[in-house]
């Protein structure tokens, strides 16, 4: 470290192992040298430019970036569509009959949707909404299980100018209600439900919850038939419900897409913030589209005339809106749409699907891939993956041995495994390998993509070269967020205010001695043991990398000696003894791995770890359990039994001294 340079964050896990680049990747890659960051780093507006130019404009854009921090504006001046460029320019190409979603529903049901047959699903839903009076720039709440109407709907909106509020079909009618007033939604697309673990979910009560307490801007509301028999009493408003094949089905399959200006508003998606209002996260057309269609191409090496892609999220989130509708659509690949859960009607389910697919990408979270850590190797053993060819993990920091497992298991040891650091914020992943160009590093997201300008700074905003600090972005980005819908002071508190001229949005990362980035977290999830800045990423880290655990989540409790102490919840892979003796044996192997200073106070052995349905660790509950205060909002937990079990766990098990 140069000069007085101190790292904030402190730096104790080691991760030595590395994995240059495959001759059979390099022989098919579509880069395999740095001349792309080379390009960017000689101008990166010029950079940016030439891969707007990869989509089709009605008019071209005449200013590249106008840039007054903390709001940018990118290609200004050109006119274009968003759903135009995810399926008409293909169907013009003569790809109509290229399959644009593999649809498996949870069932069992299925669906191949070609581009020629989703443009004329979405020019007669986008009918549907000017019917009932969407004009362009109103906004369009949907609320929809994981089906290919949610895609369709989202297409719909952008086609005719209007923006949508895509909320995650696990939020409460409260959230729902939020979110809806916040963007003062004219229409909302719902279901009647969705199919979750075998069981019907409603969705359509929520709905109705939602708009019996305000909602009063909701005119309409369009209801998808999903459940069917299994929801025979679906309640319907008259003359505000609707159900979508009553008014979509009937509509003219030719429906002329609104040509928008580049910074027009593509969609809202609201993220939680700091206080109980939730922030609406505002993404424009062109900027959003250059670089979400830019980052699924190269992150994935994709080859759409060949390839397979599913990216295993949920499109209620900006993972599902990014890498499963706009990236991959905008770029021509054939995605999978899976609507249920990995483990229904048996853990293999994923499995089974690459398998029928030949799906050649996968993109999923390590929260899952720990999951099948902790099922067992045998559930995957018995499908054919031989198709796979690259993975992708997102979400949050990866441990390094769950990174070499999925390369291990998952991708049998012949894949490249692309850990991808990103944001609602910034709309397209931002720390990134590439396959054919980075050596990869277990754990590591390795370096900014090109066009991207990030560094590791400081408590004084002074750069990091290295060890650990703040992850920042120091220049502005096609894809990033144009501010919070109808709180611009807000958006520059939030996101400007702590580093100023540098875009921060709490994550912490570190840089290793060849300038790899690691990120670790949510700098809320650093720990302060005895005056060590300790992250939870790196204890986690060291409790994984011990033979017997599939998965692990820390947090910090308030000590009244160190300021706070480390709790360690565990799960241990089938035939592990989860017992003191061994819990001793896990607290030794984190101090030996990492420091005495990072050795748990606790550890408490759990079957599983609360979850949303996006499959993130709700770490907050944790600390919550740990210090015995009241829950708060668990409405989004995967299975809300989980932290039940934890309070038991933990009030049995006395701390360790």
């Amino acid at each position: 470290m140069d000069g007085d340079e101190r790292a904030t964050i402190e730096d104790f896990f080691a991760e030595d192992r590395s994995f240059p680049p495959d001759d059979r990747i390099r022989e098919s890659a579509l880069l395999t040298d740095a001349s792309l960051y080379e390009e960017a780093e000689a101008d990166f507006e010029a950079f940016w430019a030439a891969q707007a130019r990869q989509l089709s404009w009605f008019e071209p854009f005449e200013t590249v970036l106008s840039w007054e921090l903390p709001f940018a504006r990118w290609f200004e001046g050109g006119r274009l569509n968003a759903s135009y460029n995810c399926l008409d320019r293909h169907v013009e190409a003569g790809l109509g009959d290229r399959v644009a979603y593999y649809f498996e529903g949870e069932p069992g049901d299925r669906r191949t949707i070609t581009y020629a047959e989703l443009l004329d699903e979405v020019s007669r839903c986008g009918n549907a909404l000017r019917s009932l009076g969407v004009e362009r720039g109103d906004r369009v709440a949907i609320y929809m299980p994981m089906i290919p109407e949610l895609a369709i709907a989202m297409l719909a909106c952008a086609r005719i100018g209007a923006a949508h509020s895509v909320v995650f079909g696990g939020f409460s009618s409260e959230a729902l209600r939020g979110r809806i007033e916040d963007a003062e939604a004219k229409v909302l697309i719902t279901a009647d439900g969705g199919w979750r673990r075998g069981q019907p979910v409603a969705l359509k009560p929520n709905a109705d919850a939602a708009l019996e307490g305000g909602g009063a801007s909701v005119a309409h509301v369009i209801v998808v038939r999903r459940l069917g028999e299994a929801a025979p009493d679906t309640a319907m408003k008259e003359g505000r419900d609707l159900w979508w094949h009553e008014v979509v089905a009937d509509q003219p399959a030719h429906c002329p897409p609104e040509a928008m200006e580049s910074e027009d508003l593509l969609y809202l998606l609201y993220t939680s913030g700091t206080t109980a209002r939730p922030k609406g996260i505002m993404h424009t057309t062109a900027g959003y589209l250059t670089q979400v269609a830019f980052t699924h191409r190269y992150v994935f090496d994709l080859h759409p005339e060949t390839d397979v892609y599913w990216c295993a999220a949920d499109i209620g989130w900006v993972t599902g809106h990014s890498y499963i509708v706009y990236g991959p659509l905008a770029n021509g690949a054939t995605s999978v749409l899976y609507e249920g859960t990995p483990d229904h009607p048996g853990r293999d389910r994923w499995w089974s699907i690459i398998e029928r697919y030949k799906v050649t990408i996968l993109y999923c979270a390590p929260t899952a891939i720990r999951t099948f850590m902790k099922w067992g190797s045998e559930h995957l053993e018995a499908h054919d993956l031989s198709s796979l060819r690259v993975l992708g993990s997102v979400g949050e920091p990866i441990n390094p041995e769950a990174w070499v497992w999925y390369r291990q298991h998952v991708g049998r040891d012949r894949c490249p495994v692309v850990d991808t650091w990103w944001q609602t914020e910034t709309g397209a992943i931002m720390i990134s390998p590439l396959p054919g160009v980075t050596t990869l590093k277990p754990g590591s997201a390795t370096f900014p993509l090109p066009g991207i300008g990030a560094e590791v700074v400081d408590d004084a905003g002074r750069p990091v070269s290295r060890g650990g600090g703040y992850l920042t972005l120091t220049r502005p980005w096609p894809a990033m967020l144009r501010g919070i819908y109808g709180d611009p002071e807000r958006y520059t508190e939030t996101y400007w205010s702590r580093f100023p001229g540098r875009y921060f949005a709490g994550d912490g990362a570190k840089l290793d001695d060849d300038g790899y980035f690691w990120l670790l977290g949510r700098v809320d999830d650093v720990m302060n043991v005895s005056g060590h800045r300790v992250s939870t990423t790196e204890v986690e880290s060291a409790l994984v990398d011990h033979p017997s655990v599939a998965e692990a989540a820390v947090v910090g409790a308030t000590d009244a000696t160190t300021g706070q102490a480390i709790i360690a919840y565990v799960t241990v892979k089938a035939g592990v003894a989860a017992d003191g003796a061994h819990g001793e044996e896990l607290r030794r192997h984190v101090a030996t791995r990492i420091g005495p200073i990072a050795r748990p106070r606790a550890i408490i052995f759990t079957e599983d770890l609360p979850k949303t349905r996006s499959g993130k660790i709700m770490r907050r509950l944790l600390r919550d359990v740990a210090e015995g205060r009241d829950l708060g909002d668990t409405t989004t937990l995967a299975d809300q039994s989980v932290v039940e079990e934890l309070r038991s766990r933990a009030a049995e098990q006395p701390a360790e001294e």
